[in-house]
């Protein structure tokens, strides 16, 4: 069975502009619950001045309705988000770094062991009181400012984070270019270190590869997979982070190549549409010509998106 973790209440709205209130998000998850997904990470426990989206995670914590089957978790950067996520009720928190440098002065303001060292209290108290931690590996395979991410500094920060005792990792494409090749030999290098039921993958749409990135993974044994319903998100510390995988198709895709998933898609998309006031559906689209992302693109010919153009629309490019 694969495990779904649906992280749109978090991932999927931390990008967004207009603040969303807080019932709406509440309504959103109990929603969510309702459609057999096994975790939903509901917020973070974040300074509002660098995602003011999110800066009500107490509240939308304290007033959802909760399943006993389904996991509510939350990420959190330092001890103090920590303490914030316990009195809310989370019961599994998450940490983040990132296996690029850049990204992660970036995103975090620290290096990658300047990260470790700031969530390694959060993990010990974590532990101490019973709760499963996840770590994220942020710009897994590439990454808008250094480019092509070898497997091996993956490995490499994978393994501090078991050694400091997570219990699972997510794995993430946070540009949305890796190919399901390179998804291929990063799992050869993970997975001769780390069982394949302590990884989850995290991969986002930029450049149409989501679903066939996660069903290379999941061909490798990986049970645990992240998805936004609708295809919320993005990252904002991440120059052409477009949407993430949409969760509606992850599932469909999933049951057409014969895996078993207890997720209801009708209720996922119920769900996704109550944010429509909010949140009008978009239709696809690839980054902008001046966005790192598409500068990273072997597709790109520095004028138009993948070096193709017809009816005035960006073309996929032929490995896509």
């Amino acid at each position: 069975m694969i495990k779904i973790v649906e992280v749109g209440p978090r991932d999927g709205l931390q990008n967004e502009t207009e603040i969303i209130p807080s019932d709406t998000k509440v309504a959103f998850v109990n929603a969510l619950s309702e459609s057999g997904v096994s975790e939903i990470e509901v917020s973070a426990f974040v300074s509002p001045k660098r995602i003011p989206q999110l800066k009500d995670a107490s509240i939308v914590f304290k007033n959802i309705q909760r399943k006993k089957r389904v996991i509510y978790s939350a990420l959190v950067p330092n001890s103090k988000g920590l303490e914030r996520a316990v009195n809310a009720g989370a019961n599994k928190i998450s940490v983040f770094t990132a296996a690029s440098e850049t990204f992660n002065q970036k995103n975090i303001n620290t290096s990658v062991e300047g990260s470790m060292e700031r969530f390694r209290p959060v993990v010990r108290r974590a532990g101490n009181l019973g709760l499963p931690v996840r770590g994220y590996i942020s710009t897994a395979f590439w990454c808008a400012f250094e480019g092509k991410i070898s497997p091996r500094a993956v490995l490499g920060v994978a393994q501090r984070l078991m050694d400091m005792g997570m219990d699972e990792l997510s794995i993430s494409d946070t540009i949305g270019k890796a190919s399901p090749d390179e998804v291929g030999m990063l799992m050869d290098v993970l997975l001769s270190k780390i069982p394949a039921e302590r990884i989850a993958v995290h991969f986002h749409d930029t450049y149409g590869r989501g679903i066939d990135n996660i069903l290379r993974s999941v061909s490798y044994g990986i049970q645990i997979v992240d998805a936004s319903v609708g295809g919320l998100g993005g990252c904002p510390f991440a120059p052409g982070a477009t949407g993430n995988v949409a969760t509606e198709a992850v599932v469909a895709a999933l049951i057409k190549a014969g895996e078993k998933v207890a997720v209801d898609t009708e209720r996922l998309m119920r769900a996704r549409e109550m944010l429509d006031p909010y949140i009008p559906a978009k239709p696809d689209v690839l980054p902008p010509p001046d966005s790192p992302a598409c500068s990273l693109c072997e597709f790109f010919d520095g004028k138009k998106c993948c070096g193709s153009m017809a009816e005035g629309k960006p073309q996929i490019g032929p490995t896509l």
